[in-house]
């Protein structure tokens, strides 16, 4: 008994000394590491505690000179504070779209830089201002994605500690629904936008390699807007109706070369030739007269520009669905697809971070990168410095994480995306080429949604050079809405059928794909006997007149043993009367400024059909029919399901095939693949037309459109071999 008291007293001796000799150990840690004690971060407490606000600090976009600080027991030159000014943190963790404060004690006079380091591992300064010595001075910034944001500034020689602000996926995901309406995702602050210059730093020990830009020895053009039809195939092999938007004549002429009736050799810029055809419709069999533009280069030394390219992608949640369904088809309308076919597909937004990884391989270190994310809101992932000073390991780690959530507001991704380029806008022109691509799958729901605000915004950024590539993600990728702003003057757009493709694609032609050569060219016709009736190859087509044809932008392009990759635009003519002459007088602009002038006569003889001045514009022809012929029928299908009545042929044997008239929200619906008669017979007699030609053309590359005409002249519903399905049948 005696045993268990002792024992007993010996217990609650050591629980006093416990009580006594924790607290005493704790005052004693708090006073060795004073900056642990002040950076506890608890989240759910701190909104409360003033660590951190929503709504848009008043002097959220200046520095400015404070006493109230003064007396905190922390002397760190860099510190974060709460809203009374009391406490002091040097780490904190913030939802994404919230303001924290900051203090600094300036250790001499001189010209502040404050400075961030990335989570893709990229530092730049985003504030700058003059302060004095021992003076302090407060300045908001807000967050923005997931990571840590690294934080310091220099003043002369000096440099000060640095803070952290942490930002966790699950703030990320679950603030933002709760974001009270006066919040602004990445509007500004250091987290979204750069202010000022940014200084030569470097903070990576490995800088990207560096990419051979051999000169080309041979170049011609192309127009801009689309560079393919991917989106069409990709319908029609997964037997969806494509929208018309997806048959463009100018996608479709790029997927070939064509020989352009170059009769002299070129020694300028650019050297249109002409070449004239007069042709029998395959089902009117009523002649039809055509003229064919050559866009011929001089230019033996090409060599893109250094470029300040800035990445704008797309993490809505449509891009989270497989990229060979339709994303609002879950909304009702779903086409059921064969057992197997989607679920092992890669989702869109996967594809999309594969290519952007593709992209920055052809990146040389005197580049500059950045890049942009949108969904509601756009947020800066990477600001726009110079590639020798990324970790481009990092950063494609970075981009490779990148995963969909939220609704779709392009209109705030091309807005964030353009003020990268603010502090860039004075820098030589000639040295330097401005560019966005814009990876997107065009299904806007959020902001501005119509094509009128995007289309503004990308005209007045071609009036300061900063020119934009739309690259289309999905089976469901929408070519309405952005066929209608690729016009723009310095535009194109590609669409992605797989990572693997893109980067082939890339590897041929992404110098070309961010150089436009040639601005503002306008053909004019002089010819009493004729009048401009379509015009093929050209996203401009519709502003064709009677007399005159627009092109704003043309594009380097490959050229091969006298044909150039796209290198053509067809002018339909519409005959007034018996004289045959007529003069083209064609002037542009180069990338410059500098304008220039050609001139020249045409006869067209009085030849009877079928004649072909030579294999190029003959395949321009063929090519022309084909879309047109397509296009009447989507037209026709897409208006008879919309309408539920039964399909009125635009295409019959009396009137042949007819120039197309496309009606004119974006969250695309898919329809069945539908082949309505008469169109199966109309298939059927056009590709033993087509056919015939393409043995007279002696281009094997033809074959692709035969086995799409061929699957549409025998559809009576979705494949069931899957092996024809991936032969492209």
């Amino acid at each position: 008994m005696v045993f268990i008291v002792r024992i007993l007293f010996r217990m609650e001796w050591v629980m006093k000394i416990n009580r006594i000799m924790l607290p005493l150990a704790a005052i004693v840690f708090i006073c060795l590491y004073p900056g642990l004690a002040s950076d506890q971060s608890s989240s759910g407490t701190d909104q409360q505690a003033g660590w951190y606000v929503y709504e848009t600090p008043k002097d959220s976009a200046r520095l400015v000179e404070s006493s109230a600080l003064g007396s905190m027991q922390d002397k760190s030159s860099l510190l974060i504070v709460n809203s009374n000014g009391q406490q002091s943190r040097t780490a904190q963790d913030v939802p994404s779209g919230a303001w924290v404060e900051l203090q600094l004690t300036a250790p001499e006079s001189g010209e502040m830089q404050l400075l961030c380091l990335y989570p893709t591992g990229s530092a730049e300064q985003v504030l700058g201002g003059a302060v004095e010595k021992g003076k302090s001075y407060t300045v908001w910034q807000q967050a923005g994605l997931q990571g840590e944001y690294e934080l310091w500034f220099t003043v002369g020689s000096a440099k000060s500690n640095s803070v952290k602000i942490n930002v966790s996926e699950e703030q990320v995901v679950m603030e933002a629904a709760a974001m009270p309406s006066g919040a602004s995702f990445g509007s500004g602050g250091m987290l979204s936008k750069a202010i000022s210059s940014a200084p030569q730093m470097s903070y990576n020990s490995a800088a990207a390699p560096a990419m051979a830009a051999a000169p080309s020895p041979s170049i011609g053009f192309s127009a801009g807007g689309a560079k393919d039809i991917n989106n069409f195939r990709e319908n029609i092999l997964q037997d969806y109706l494509p929208l018309p938007t997806d048959v463009t004549y100018e996608g479709l002429f790029y997927d070939y070369y064509f020989y352009t009736g170059e009769a002299k050799e070129c020694k300028k810029l650019f050297c249109p030739s002409y070449s004239y055809a007069v042709s029998k419709d395959p089902f009117s069999m009523q002649p039809q007269y055509y003229l064919s533009v050559g866009l011929n280069s001089g230019m033996t030394d090409f060599k893109r520009k250094k470029l300040n390219l800035v990445v704008v992608l797309d993490f809505s949640g449509s891009m989270g669905s497989p990229f060979d369904e339709y994303y609002y088809d879950r909304f009702g309308n779903k086409v059921e697809q064969n057992d197997g076919e989607s679920s092992a597909s890669k989702t869109k937004m996967e594809i999309a971070d594969e290519s952007v990884v593709a992209l920055l391989n052809h990146l040389n270190p005197d580049d500059r990168f950045g890049m942009v994310l949108f969904s509601d809101d756009a947020f800066l992932v990477d600001p726009l410095t110079s590639v020798a000073d990324k970790d481009m390991s990092r950063l494609k780690s970075r981009i490779m994480e990148i995963k969909e959530t939220y609704g779709t507001n392009m209109e705030a991704g091309m807005e964030k995306g353009t003020a990268l380029f603010d502090r860039f806008l004075q820098a030589d022109k000639s040295e330097y080429e401005n560019r966005i691509i814009f990876l997107t799958d065009a299904m806007p729901n959020m902001g501005e949604t119509g094509d009128l605000g995007l289309y503004r915004m990308l005209e007045d950024n071609a009036d300061q050079g900063i020119y934009t590539t739309f690259i289309g993600i999905g089976v469901d990728f929408n070519t309405e809405l952005i066929e209608s702003i690729s016009k723009i003057k310095g535009c194109n757009y590609y669409s992605v059928h797989s990572a693997k493709e893109f980067r082939t694609r890339m590897d041929d032609e992404f110098d070309f794909m961010v150089t436009p050569l040639v601005f503002d060219l306008r053909l004019k016709l002089d010819a009493p006997g004729y009048e401009i009736e379509k015009v093929y190859g050209s996203p401009e087509a519709d502003q064709a007149t009677g007399e005159l044809m627009k092109v704003n932008t043309l594009f380097p392009s490959k050229a091969e043993e006298g044909q150039v990759k796209g290198g053509v635009i067809l002018v339909k003519l519409k005959k007034l009367s018996d004289q045959e002459s007529m003069r083209l007088s064609v002037s542009y602009e180069d990338r410059n400024g500098v304008k220039d002038s050609d001139q020249a006569d045409v006869v067209m003889a009085g030849q009877d059909a079928d004649f072909y001045q030579n294999s190029g514009i003959r395949k321009a022809v063929l090519l022309s029919r084909y879309a047109d012929l397509l296009k009447d029928w989507i037209i026709d299908e897409r208006t008879a399901a919309d309408k539920g009545w039964k399909i009125v042929p635009s295409v019959t044997l009396t009137n042949g095939i007819v120039i197309p008239i496309e009606l004119g929200e974006w969250e695309r619906q898919s329809l069945p693949l539908t082949v309505s008669e008469p169109y199966p017979q109309l298939f059927g007699q056009f590709a033993n037309y087509f056919a015939s030609e393409s043995q007279a053309i002696d281009d094997n590359t033809l074959d692709q459109e035969e086995k799409i005409l061929k699957k549409l002249q025998g559809y009576s519903g979705p494949a069931i071999d899957k092996d024809a399905r991936e032969e492209g049948v």
